[in-house]
Parts: structure tokens; sequence; C-alpha cells
């Protein structure tokens, strides 16, 4: 019996040759199961088991860097300096030009108050991606650390260019000491209190609540932006009392959108072409998380957003014609080959989009 049972277990063992690629597919598999538990851990805080487990997928395939900026980030978090500077410099051993790493490896060192090595990785990080906002604001915070004011200034215009959330993040950033006394700081000021009007905070009280801003620079910000007339003032009647309340200047309002403040949230009124860019935005982000999953299907579901003429692809051909062009000829080549295409392309397929997405960026600061 013994003997038998021996026999049918063979009989059911797949050949070594056959079973190579199911063992590749099982690899990958069981990596990406636990890079999404390392993940989980981390939102969990709890740091020290998602090092153990970025760490074993690091022995499976010592050159993942996903799993690599992830070790290093959640040691950082743990204080472990040395071991987050290890991690980062493998990753450059793999790829000199991964502008993440190299903005993580800033933060080691800006965090030992190495404020020069902290300068030197962040532009490296900047070279290799010149659109990173928070390399550039990053290097803003080195700058002002080191007090090289102009030039910390300048890189915080840019990261601000980039996104402008970083204004908001600017005004409340103790980085910044030696720059808010500078004009050109003032003026990041009052971009961050007319972006809140345009949100629906009207008054004072509601504005400094908001942006953490001082009582006295919101004042100061306001009578700046009435006498520029970017915004118009007027009183509202609370009670017995009269408040100043302040609102985007309206033709200016019909051309950046505003936000309104009812009692069921928020609505938000966009100028059409802001619509469409924000429209391409969006898709552009579904787009790359389908080329991330290497899902087929889905991408050419999304590629069709960008191709049919009743969804984005009038405003694709009116102002991005040749990226229209390569999105067609992306969709066909899916269809013909399928993943093997995806896989030996992907890296271009992504910088194409990465591109794209840089320009409405650009176009969207442009309208606002």
């Amino acid at each position: 019996m013994k003997k038998n049972l021996e026999d049918a277990e063979e009989k059911n063992l797949p050949k070594p040759v056959d079973d190579k690629e199911t063992s590749l597919v099982k690899a990958d598999y069981q990596q990406t199961k636990l890079f999404k538990k390392g993940i989980h851990l981390m939102a969990d805080e709890r740091l020290e088991d998602a090092v153990k487990v970025f760490d074993q997928i690091i022995r499976i395939e010592p050159n993942n860097t996903d799993a690599l900026l992830k070790l290093g980030y959640s040691k950082f978090h743990l204080d472990d300096y040395a071991g987050a500077l290890k991690a980062y410099d493998r990753i450059l051993e793999i790829d000199v030009a991964n502008s993440e790493a190299w903005n993580l490896k800033s933060l080691v060192h800006y965090q030992q108050k190495n404020y020069a090595k902290a300068l030197d990785s962040v532009e490296k990080s900047i070279e290799s991606d010149p659109t990173f906002g928070m390399a550039w604001y990053n290097k803003a915070c080195y700058l002002s650390m080191l007090n090289e004011v102009p030039d910390s200034i300048e890189s915080l215009k840019r990261s601000i260019e980039i996104d402008v959330k970083n204004a908001k993040r600017a005004v409340r950033d103790k980085d910044f000491a030696n720059v808010k006394i500078e004009e050109s700081f003032r003026r990041i000021v009052e971009l961050v209190v007319f972006e809140s009007i345009r949100q629906g905070y009207h008054t004072i009280g509601a504005i400094v609540w908001t942006t953490f801003i001082s009582k006295i620079e919101v004042e100061d910000s306001l009578k700046k932006l009435l006498e520029k007339g970017l915004i118009v003032k007027n009183e509202k009647r609370q009670g017995l009392n009269k408040i100043d309340t302040y609102d985007i200047e309206p033709e200016l309002a019909d051309k950046v959108g505003v936000e309104k403040k009812s009692l069921i949230g928020t609505t938000k009124k966009l100028p059409s072409a802001i619509k469409s860019l924000k429209g391409i935005s969006d898709a552009i982000q579904v787009t790359k998380i389908a080329i991330e999953e290497e899902d087929i299907e889905k991408i050419i579901k999304s590629f069709d957003s960008f191709i049919d003429t009743d969804k984005l692809g009038g405003m694709m051909i009116d102002q991005f014609l040749e990226e229209h062009r390569e999105v067609r000829l992306l969709k066909v080549r899916l269809e013909d080959k399928g993943l093997d295409y995806l896989k030996e392309n992907k890296e271009k397929i992504l910088t194409l989009f990465d591109n794209l997405e840089a320009i409405i960026t650009k176009k969207l600061r442009g309208q606002v």
C-alpha cells in the first residue's frame, strides 16, 4: 500500500521542466502578497513587523527596489538611520537615477542635521526627475536651514508651481523661519489666503482656522489682495453685528472656479477648460494603476477614454494630438500582442503618461 501511494504521488507531481514557469508565477504572487502585507503593517504603524516582511521579500529578490524603498522608509521612522541609508544606497546601486531614493536619502541627512549632504542628495533627486515637487520643496527647506534665502525662495516657488498644496505646507513649516521675512515669501502667504477664500472660507476667523496662519498675517494678506484687485470685501450681518467677508473678484472667479460651503458640504464650480484638463489628469491616474497591475483589459478600456471623442478624445485631439496618436497606436499593439508587449514596453508607456501629466499640471497652473 505504501508503495502504491508513493507511485500515485509521483504521478501527480509535475515534471521539473514544466514546473519552471509555474514556480515563477507563484514566486511573483507570493512577493506581491508579502508586499501588500508590509504596506498594511506600515499603515497600522507596526513598523518593526513591516521591516521583517520587506526583509523577507529582499531575501527572495535582492533587487526589488519597491521593497527596498519601503524597508528604508520603515527603518527611517524607527530612527534606524544607518539601516535606512543602507537600503537607499542599495537602490542607487541598482538604479542611480532613482529620484525617490535620492529624496528619501536626503531626509535621513536632514534628520541628522547634515543639511549640506541633504542638499546634495535632493539635487540628485531633482536631476533625475525635474517635476518631483516634494524634492523641490525639501531643497527649499535645506537651503533655508543653510541660510541661502534667495535660492530657497526660488526652489519653493518651483515646488508650488508643480503642486500648489506646497504653499499651504510652507506657511506652517518652521524650516522657513529664515525666509518668512522676505517679500517673496509673503506673496506665498497671499496665495494660501487666496486659495482658502476660493475654497469657500470667507471670514478672517475661518481663514485663520483653515490655514493656521496668524491673524495678523491673514489681515496683511487680505489687504494686499484687495489692493491688487484679486478679491472684494463685503459686509455680512450676524445678529446685531456686522462682519467683513471676502470673495474672489467675480470676473476672476469665473476663470479659476470657486467652492461654496453649504449645509450639506462643499460644491465646486469649475470652468470647462479646467474641468476637461482635470478629467484627463484623473484618467491618467486610472491608466497608470492599470499599467502597474498589468491588467490588459483595464488598460485598453482606459485608453478608449482618451480616444473616444464623446469622452476625452476631443480635448486630446485639440491639445495633445501627438499623445492622442500614441495612445491609439498603443491600443492597437496591446490588442494584437497583449501582455508580452506590455512587459517589454511598460516603462516607455508609463513615461508617456508621466510626461502628459506634467504638461497638464503646467496647463492647470496656467489656467489658475
